[in-house]
């Protein structure tokens, strides 16, 4: 199922390494209100011209309660 587009990677810049990658505009489907979300790495099965994960949970919602997070803030997702 398609996830969304990769924005950027998400990198440790002390180590040198990436950790992930961020994905923007997200399938409504899988991630609530078509959030942006960071993909852990250990997810990552492959890299192509796709990236082919190896997990991603059933469906990624907002924490119930919190206020909304501006566009500019990074994401974090809750996981149920």
């Amino acid at each position: 199922m398609f996830l969304g587009n990769v924005n950027n990677l998400v990198m440790d810049v002390e180590k040198g390494e990436v950790d992930g990658v961020f994905v923007g505009e997200t399938n409504p489907l899988l991630v609530e209100n078509g959030r942006a979300v960071s993909i852990p790495f250990r997810w990552i099965q492959s890299v192509g011209d796709i990236v082919i994960l190896r997990y991603f949970p059933k469906r990624v919602s907002l924490k119930k309660g919190s206020a909304p997070v501006p566009a500019s803030a990074p994401p974090v997702p809750i996981v149920k």
